[in-house]
């Protein structure tokens, strides 16, 4: 008798476990992935998330950058210690759905326009604030690369 408890539980719980997983694998994370310095933080965050979609294509991804980091979604930029360009890389990581945010007060701080920035760009008010409102508000895991 306590042999088949032990089966029938187990069973239900299997059972509830396969019926549970799609649910859960259905689900997307969202992460922010925040780029103040395009020299040490630029091409190690493009990876990052490339190998983050690798590995969870569902992700919901968003890049804010501000203050140096918006250098990686400026027109021709490159990476200073191996000439790699940003745009193809941002490009292809826009093309998996991936949202590149810009701050307009870095903008403002550095009298940069926005037609200096790649065709990806959006742009937010403040990328600090923006950071701070998709992790606290809409519940974004937090990356800095």
């Amino acid at each position: 008798m306590k042999k088949i408890a032990l089966y029938i539980a187990s069973t239900a719980l299997l059972s509830l476990s396969i019926l549970v997983s799609p649910a859960i694998a259905a689900e997307s994370t969202e992460v922010v992935y925040h780029i103040d310095d395009a020299e040490f933080r630029g091409i190690k965050g493009l990876r990052n998330i490339r190998n983050h979609l690798d590995v969870a294509p569902q992700t919901k991804i968003i890049v804010v950058t501000h203050a140096n980091g918006v250098d990686i979604m400026m027109e021709g930029a490159k990476d200073k210690k191996n000439g790699i360009e940003y745009a193809p890389l941002v490009g292809a990581l826009k093309s998996r759905g991936v949202r590149f945010e810009v701050c307009e007060i870095t903008l403002k701080n550095r009298n940069l326009k926005k037609d200096q920035f790649i065709l990806d760009s959006d742009f937010t008010p403040s990328g600090v604030v923006r950071v701070a409102d998709l992790q606290y508000q809409n519940h974004f895991a937090y990356i800095k690369p």
